[in-house]
């Protein structure tokens, strides 16, 4: 019995090592190369496929947001173009306005002022003046004249006074209007207004001129 097997083992050995010596030609193994760059190829074109389409998202989703950011920036950055022009255009208006409606002393003022009421048929009883520089020391240097008035007269002529006052060329702001007390159709009026002096130190030597000026208007100043 063990005569016969040993042949029939010895078969089977050499029909398994010729089966291994078949899958290991080289044809064989060329093919099984094929196959397994086949399979690496085609998961590099999924991987490059995958990434390609997230890329593109990526890409889309980053346009959209620099068009934004774009479209913001270009709205913020709106009003500061022609500022040169509209900075040269409203300093040559404050120019112009300095020079036509400011006063460059406060007798200019007095004498406007008691010109205005003569004109409304209005009594200047008497006026005080206060300067007080404003933005001392710089380019644009001013000096407030705070004006207190005490004004006598018919109801209608100094509406007429307030009226010419708002459109008078020398700029006048009024502050306040107060009724004193009425006499005989006389109507007692304190009227308080505001006004600039163009520069601050040729304003100052104007402070004398301003109590002598008071009679000659009219009033008397305080």
């Amino acid at each position: 019995m063990s005569a016969v097997t040993a042949p029939k083992a010895k078969a089977a050995a050499k029909n398994g090592v010729g089966r291994v010596r078949d899958l290991l030609r080289p044809l064989n193994l060329h093919w099984a190369g094929v196959g397994l760059l086949a399979l690496v190829n085609m998961y590099l074109i999924a991987q490059m496929i995958f990434l390609w389409h997230a890329s593109s998202n990526y890409s889309a989703d980053a346009m959209t947001q620099q068009r934004k950011e774009l479209r913001l920036a270009g709205a913020a950055a709106e009003p500061l173009r022609g500022l040169d022009a509209k900075l040269a255009t409203a300093t040559e208006e404050a120019d112009r306005f300095s020079r036509d409606r400011l006063p460059a002393r406060d007798s200019e003022v007095v004498a406007e002022l008691g010109e205005l009421t003569k004109k409304a048929g209005v009594r200047l009883v008497g006026a005080t003046y206060v300067p007080a520089p404003v933005l001392a020391g710089s380019t644009g240097e001013l000096t407030e004249l705070r004006i207190d008035a005490r004004l006598a007269g018919d109801y209608r002529p100094l509406v007429l006074l307030l009226n010419s006052l708002e459109r008078d060329k020398m700029f006048f702001v009024i502050d306040g209007v107060t009724l004193n007390g009425q006499q005989s159709g006389t109507v007692n009026l304190r009227l308080r207004l505001t006004t600039y002096l163009r520069g601050g130190a040729a304003a100052e030597p104007a402070a004398a001129e301003t109590a002598a000026a008071g009679p000659a208007t009219g009033g008397q100043g305080q």
